[in-house]
């Protein structure tokens, strides 16, 4: 990440530039590339900087891919731009969200055509993208190696409609072709996955043989296709052929939260029928007059569908903190 770049090779836009203010006009725009405890590192025309940081910053703040505007001579962090896309998760166990990536255009989610591919994980990591505004693609690897590979297109074809499922081979260059629709000069895609399923190897891949940071890359356990984590931290890598791809560390649970719109999209078929039912708050489960169960007892709707919506409904309500009461005191 050390060649030079110019600003919109590296995803600058009118939406940025917009929020710079006159009296700003000496400080330079630069972009995260990593995020650590106590430290941050940025991209700029340039190259690779190592970034100044005010005193009590906390960088826990601050996504890779976030835009911000920096002292010329000191690289002293100012202040960060509002951001056009953000990707954040929940925690087991806490409500407070974890960045995970920013202005980004399109989240390839990774797994393997076999025991890690879980449809469950799958549509909660969509309902992420929905919800932070990027373009999901669902890639599948080991295709090669699987008895039924179309088998596990078809049922990722089926998690939402209008997604794009797409296998790949990541230690093959053919991976940079098949995903070549995504990437380009100033576009950024995310990587996300469980460990061990080849999002280090295709970061690798798509990055090129001139990387000069590449990522480790671990085997998984052949019998519960499990992985080690070998990616422990955010970072930003250049596409060879141009945009940026941000690698993230494998992911062993995900909470919705603050995900409304998110589900929706991802449950579309529910959402459009729900205004048909009898009752506005319908609930779709015992009540009279639910379109939504006519369309299951009808055969167009399946039931287990349903009840994954639901278990998602349920626990993005419980993790989605709501300003009421006096003083703006919140519940969740």
């Amino acid at each position: 990440m050390t060649a030079a770049h110019t600003l919109t090779d590296l995803g600058w836009s009118a939406f940025f530039a917009d929020q710079c203010r006159p009296d700003e006009a000496a400080l330079l725009p630069q972009r995260i590339a990593t995020v650590h405890r106590a430290r941050m590192g940025a991209v700029s025309e340039a190259g690779a900087v190592k970034l100044m940081l005010p005193v009590h910053t906390n960088t826990g703040d601050y996504a890779v891919g976030d835009w911000v505007l920096v002292e010329a001579d000191t690289q002293m962090l100012r202040r960060r731009l509002d951001r056009r896309t953000v990707l954040e998760r929940r925690r087991e166990g806490s409500t407070a969200p974890q960045l995970a990536a920013a202005n980004v255009d399109a989240l390839f989610i990774v797994t393997s055509c076999n025991a890690d591919f879980n449809p469950t994980r799958l549509e909660r990591y969509l309902a992420l993208a929905n919800q932070g505004g990027a373009e999901p693609v669902i890639v599948l690897t080991k295709a090669d190696v699987a008895e039924d590979a179309e088998r596990y297109r078809r049922e990722a074809l089926a998690l939402q409609r209008d997604l794009r499922v797409v296998l790949v081979n990541p230690r093959e260059p053919e991976a940079a072709t098949h995903l070549r629709p995504w990437c380009g000069p100033g576009r950024t895609v995310a990587v996300v996955g469980s460990s061990g399923v080849g999002k280090s190897t295709l970061v690798n891949t798509l990055a090129g043989p001139d990387n000069d940071a590449p990522q480790a890359t671990g085997g998984i356990r052949e019998h519960d296709a499990k992985g080690r984590h070998t990616t422990t931290s955010r970072s930003l890598h250049a596409i060879a052929g141009g945009g940026w791809i941000i690698d993230t560390p494998g992911i062993r649970s995900l909470q919705l939260g603050d995900a409304a719109e998110g589900l929706d999209t991802l449950f579309a078929e529910i959402t459009e029928l729900a205004p048909d039912c009898r009752f506005r708050d319908c609930t779709h489960a015992h009540e009279p007059g639910c379109a939504v169960q006519a369309a299951v007892a009808e055969g167009r709707l399946d039931p287990e569908r349903l009840a994954r919506w639901r278990t998602l409904r349920a626990e993005n309500r419980g993790n989605t903190v709501v300003p009421t009461g006096p003083r703006g005191n919140k519940r969740r």
